[in-house]
């Protein structure tokens, strides 16, 4: 057991202890990077660390988790310290968090998907936003309100008690699955309306880029940096949960979209990529993807292989894809060593270094697979001069007395639609 001695001054934040088993599945250095992870996402919720338990056990005990002697222990330095909430690192059964209260008399205890379903309870905006989250509360929920009759009357505040499923939670079985059918309903239309504005995006022809990565790379920033969209950006974890969409002009006249999305992390909890698959799908339906990293932190390459698996898993590896580095003005950053490469790019969003390098990258990458081609349209139809430029560069216009004459840079799907009006012989 391993504890931080230092007593914080913090009124209203729980004082917390972060838990973990040592396994023969991993090795010490991966769990203590995960706990380091946890208790950035308890500072994200509102809690400190006073206290980090681990013990090295060839599986978890199924009755309590840790052994006997070191839940103890662990009540000793808890009752010393003044600890009320305790945050295990691996999934808890309902028995496993009730005999561990017990043991540890006074000091309340949840498991690593709580408190990630608890910090998206927190930052959740929108409407949709609130429907997914407590659609993944009460999805894993359900299976836990067996034999909780006692359990279930504690809930009334504090980390890993919050958002919009802490009042339905008090219910039986059956009325959470009703709230569940309901609320999968509300998100089925919200998700036709999604569905409705992503393919009139489509008509549009215009772009449509994914910003992705890991919590906390600087996703919002960079968007913010590069449209003042003015979206909420802090140094948190998970500080963004609903996708914000900007149109984006490129120095070649070509409009893009660029999408922010919810950030990744490792063993993202099943429930919330299942009820925030609506978001996620911004990521599916976009034509480039920018995988941002943060070049200052230590487990920036581990963290590039979370955001890689859940790419795979999402079947969008094989999009084009920028790998921004992000950070580069942070002292930390210069241990990173990443080779060179044509799809990567290193800037810094807070400050503005390398955006330049990021747009021109960008607007190879959005016009990758394009050539020039000669269009000829009735001067009736002028609305397909101003699809093309939307979905087009155009580099010259000229009028005939019936027609117009346009020469553009065009991508395949555009040449394919406005195919009866090119000019033989005047493409390439």
């Amino acid at each position: 057991m391993s504890m931080n001695e230092t007593f914080f001054s913090a009124d209203k934040r729980e004082r917390s202890a972060v838990c973990a088993l040592i396994t023969g599945r991993s090795d010490e250095r991966e769990v203590e990077i995960s706990l380091d992870e946890l208790e950035r996402l308890l500072d994200t919720a509102g809690g400190d660390t006073l206290l980090r338990v681990t013990q090295s056990k060839d599986t978890p005990d199924p009755a309590a988790y840790f052994g006997t002697g070191k839940l103890e222990e662990m009540h000793d330095v808890c009752r010393d310290l003044g600890i009320t909430l305790a945050v295990f690192d691996d999934e808890l059964t309902p028995s496993q968090i009730r005999n561990i209260e017990d043991a540890l008399d006074g000091v309340r205890v949840i498991d690593r998907t709580m408190l990630i379903l608890d910090i998206f309870a927190a930052h959740a905006v929108s409407g949709a936003g609130k429907l997914q989250v407590e659609l993944a509360q009460l999805r894993y929920s359900i299976p836990r309100l067996i034999g909780k009759g006692e359990e279930l009357s504690r809930l009334g505040g504090g980390i890993g008690t919050r958002g919009p499923g802490e009042s339905k939670l008090e219910t039986d079985r059956r009325h959470v699955r009703r709230r569940i059918n309901a609320l999968r309903e509300e998100l089925d239309a919200l998700e036709r309306t999604r569905e409705t504005q992503r393919k009139a995006r489509e008509r549009s022809g215009i772009k449509k880029v994914a910003i992705v990565g890991y919590t906390n790379a600087g996703k919002s920033t960079l968007l913010n940096r590069m449209t003042d969209a003015g979206i909420l950006a802090e140094d948190k974890l998970f500080a963004t949960l609903d996708p914000t969409t900007r149109k984006y002009r490129l120095p070649c006249g070509l409009d893009i979209l660029l999408t922010d999305t919810v950030g990744f992390i490792r063993r993202l909890p099943h429930h919330l990529v299942e009820a925030f698959k609506s978001t996620l799908d911004e990521v599916r339906y976009s034509d480039v993807l920018i995988v941002l990293i943060d070049a200052s932190d230590p487990e920036a390459g581990d963290q590039l292989e979370v955001t890689h698996k859940l790419l795979w898993d999402m079947g969008v590896s094989s999009k084009p894809t920028l790998y921004v580095y992000n950070k580069c003005d942070r002292p930390e950053s210069a241990e990173l060593q990443v080779a060179p490469r044509p799809d990567t790019v290193f800037i810094s969003a807070a400050t503005g270094e390398g955006i330049d390098d990021l747009v021109r990258a960008l607007e190879d990458a959005a016009t990758s697979g394009s050539s020039i081609a000669v269009f000829e349209f009735p001067l009736s139809e002028t609305r397909l001069l101003d699809r093309l430029y939307k979905q087009a560069v155009v580099s010259d216009v000229s009028y005939g007395d019936e027609k117009c004459r346009v020469r553009a840079i065009v991508d395949t799907k555009t040449r394919g639609a406005l195919k009866e009006y090119l000019v033989n012989g005047e493409t390439k």
